[in-house]
């Protein structure tokens, strides 16, 4: 925040000038008018950080001043300034909306101080909403690729909806939760609770529980009266990751739930409401589920009313690179370190790589190398060994190679390194020194590469 902006609005002119020149003296930036009319033509041009008002004023009181000013500018704190043996008065403006109030006469560093505390107050609370709106909405969806931009596009389009029930798909470690927290972030239920439960992790028997909660002693263990997931959720966003290992008995319970909106909790004589939006996701095929018996039809298609497509990061171009950069940031931020710097070769590895697992593994990685080799230049003996085997194959969702088979990632790291060497050679007129540089390697290490691809 720079110069704070003060509008000081009393009927009495030697006040305003007064009061204006200690404020500038202070290093803030104080206009002043001398009634309602003039303090609302001030605001189109100009709008506040702070208003001081005066109780006591012709034709439009404070009251009212103030009235009108929050309802141009609903956040504005407004100091009421009162005379002395109004005070009542000035205790029900604080209860209409005033942030404080002063009786005169006053002392400016009183004055002072209380503009500064509202001052420090609003920077918290922006920072604050900054913050979550930032944690909430703004560093999950990462990527260049088409994919990731038409991920990002549904998402927004499904969290400003009223869409109450969503279904998000794709593969382990693709970052489902993420999404579900951007679709969080980006809805009208933003502010509110975002719950997260994965059925998956918890024991059959404390689903339930967990869920919709127990009343004390309705099972052993229950000394006391516990709230449920759905109940800390209301109003906001209720989560249920990996929703294909919730048990068949507990899907007719959630099912009845998301039908009307009402559930009981173990052991309560009376049903309880709640007002949450779910998002569900899932790893597995629903529908094969449902043809196994597995998962109820009903149930699936509740909750599979928006479904949003997570691509895996084999399908995302060369985001893997703008992802291992995105981390080694992080990580590093973590470690107190430079970030790592895959070499050229790394890069090309890492690129063609089929990240089974994902982002979730690439992150991991990440994570493990920044703390085995902090800010230091990763090269192909750096990654681990089941990355780079000759006999690894490359995850492309079933691509083959010749004659059907799938083209190990051997293959396709030894051709991309054999041409980067010579076209390193070849920029460098042969020069080893200097065609190492290029690729980011040690002398020594281009070395060995050559004689090993017979170079």
């Amino acid at each position: 925040m720079g110069t704070p902006s003060i509008l000081v609005i009393d009927d009495e002119a030697p006040f305003v000038r007064s009061l204006v020149y200690a404020l500038k003296k202070e290093g803030m930036a104080p206009v002043g008018v001398n009634g309602c009319a003039q303090a609302m033509e001030q605001i189109e041009t100009t709008q506040p950080d702070v208003a001081l008002v005066d109780l006591r004023m012709p034709e439009v009181d404070g009251m009212e001043t103030m009235a009108r000013l929050l309802k141009r500018v609903p956040d504005l704190p407004v100091i009421m300034i009162s005379a002395h043996g109004d005070t009542r008065a000035a205790v029900q403006a604080v209860k209409m909306g005033a942030a404080d109030y002063l009786t005169k006469p006053f002392e400016l560093d009183e004055l002072v101080l209380c503009i500064r505390a509202l001052l420090d107050r609003r920077r918290m609370r922006d920072e604050i909403a900054y913050h979550r709106r930032r944690e909430v909405s703004s560093t999950p969806l990462i990527g260049d690729s088409l994919a990731m931009a038409t991920l990002r596009e549904t998402v927004e389009r499904v969290a400003a909806s009223g869409a109450a029930r969503i279904l998000i798909e794709g593969e382990s470690g693709t970052g489902k939760a993420l999404v579900a927290r951007a679709i969080h972030g980006g809805s009208r239920r933003a502010d509110q609770p975002f719950v997260e439960v994965n059925c998956a992790a918890l024991p059959e028997q404390l689903i339930e529980s967990e869920l919709f909660g127990a009343e004390k002693g309705a099972y052993t263990g229950a000394h006391q009266k516990r709230p449920g997931l759905v109940a800390l959720a209301d109003g906001g966003t209720l989560f249920l990751d990996e929703i294909g290992e919730l048990p068949l008995a507990l899907q007719a319970k959630l099912l009845h739930f998301l039908e009307d909106g009402t559930y009981r909790p173990i052991g309560a004589s009376t049903t309880r409401s709640g007002d949450v939006r779910v998002v569900a996701a899932t790893n597995r095929d629903l529908r094969a589920l449902v043809a196994e018996g597995q998962f109820r039809e009903d149930l699936y298609y509740r909750l599979n009313v928006i479904t949003v497509p997570v691509p895996p990061l084999r399908d995302r171009e060369d985001d893997a690179l703008v992802l291992i950069h995105h981390f080694a940031h992080h990580y590093a931020a973590q470690e107190g370190c430079v970030p790592i710097r895959p070499s050229a070769a790394a890069e090309a590895l890492l690129r063609r790589y089929g990240w089974p697992g994902n982002v979730r593994e690439l992150k991991n990685l990440v994570e493990r190398l920044t703390i085995l080799y902090p800010g230091r230049p990763i090269d192909l003996e750096h990654l681990p060994q089941d990355l780079r085997a000759p006999t690894g194959e490359v995850a492309r969702g079933g691509e083959g190679g010749e004659g059907g088979e799938a083209t190990s990632i051997g293959d396709h790291l030894e051709e991309a390194e054999r041409q980067m060497v010579l076209d390193a050679l070849d920029r460098s007129r042969g020069h080893k020194g200097r065609a190492a540089e290029t690729l980011g390697i040690s002398r020594h290490a281009l070395k060995r590469r050559l004689q090993r691809l017979g170079l």
